[in-house]
């Protein structure tokens, strides 16, 4: 394991309202960080600032509030040591029945939204001649499951973008890091199957959505997924390991799902999402 960094960074990490991003803010300020919160939901933030963070309301979608943002901490700290690109959701439903209006926002939070924030710290950066952007992907990255074309479109392209920015900034020693989660306890999923029903559920394709919300209901709850704070343990070493890792993989199911469509191709692979989904 690598061996942890010295203390003091200055760290702006999105989404933190709630789920594995709050975790990782409250463990970084607490691990003697300068800590500033970003999302879009404000009044769920305001008790972070009894953990010494700075709350931030912010959606990544908007150029105008990244600017803010980055605008706010460089002329209060003078620099950004970390950017934790973690504000994200699932957007879940058929390719056929999705509005393309809607896809975009998918792509305008996942990633155009991380982009532009990316490209708003990396002369900061540069200029201090360190860095280090950490980009929360998913198991989703690396795999696929039904009704999530978008989602997994976005998260496949975090991973390919992810990876280009890393050879670039290398030079400067700005390194760039992946996470990939599994499926963790938070809003995610009730977010994923509310859009899941608006889209899908009364169409030609109502017997997969049926399926999937099926399989989501009975999932016993030990097994819904990992507790938030594991990831958040994760996001801190991501943020300030000494030699990080490309990539950290965590989470239930992530390994093992990841491992089956490597290993055994997507013919096995899709083979047991068809018995899954059936």
């Amino acid at each position: 394991m690598a061996e942890a960094a010295n203390l003091g960074k200055v760290i702006l990490i999105t989404g933190a309202s709630s789920g594995m991003g709050r975790e990782a803010a409250i463990l970084l300020a607490r691990g003697g960080h300068t800590v500033y919160a970003g999302a879009r939901r404000a009044e769920r933030m305001e008790d972070l600032s009894e953990h010494g963070i700075t709350p931030v309301q912010m959606d990544v979608s908007k150029g105008e509030d990244n600017e803010r943002a980055v605008r706010e901490i460089i002329n209060a700290k003078g620099r950004i040591d970390v950017l934790i690109n973690n504000a994200g959701f699932g957007l879940y439903g058929t390719v056929e029945d999705i509005p393309l209006e809607d896809a975009r926002y998918q792509f305008e939070v996942n990633l155009f939204g991380i982009a532009h924030l990316t490209q708003l710290v990396l002369p900061h950066m540069r200029a201090q001649r360190s860095g280090r952007i950490v980009n929360v992907s998913s198991m989703g990255g690396r795999i696929y499951t039904p009704l999530g074309a978008w989602y997994h479109a976005t998260k496949h392209a975090l991973e390919g973008w992810s990876d280009c920015l890393r050879v670039e900034t290398a030079p400067f020693n700005i390194q760039v890091v992946v996470i990939q989660p599994g499926a963790i306890r938070t809003e995610f999923g009730d977010v994923m199957g509310s859009r899941l029903r608006k889209y899908s559920e009364d169409t030609a394709y109502k017997a997969q959505v049926d399926s999937l919300l099926r399989l989501m209901d009975n999932l016993e709850p030990g097994t819904r997924g990992t507790a938030p704070e594991v990831l958040g343990k994760v996001f801190v070493k991501a943020a300030t390991a000494r030699k990080p890792r490309r990539r950290y993989v965590s989470g239930s199911m992530a390994r093992p799902l990841m491992f089956l469509r490597k290993w055994f191709g997507d013919g096995v692979y899709e083979f047991m999402l068809l018995r899954m989904f059936r």
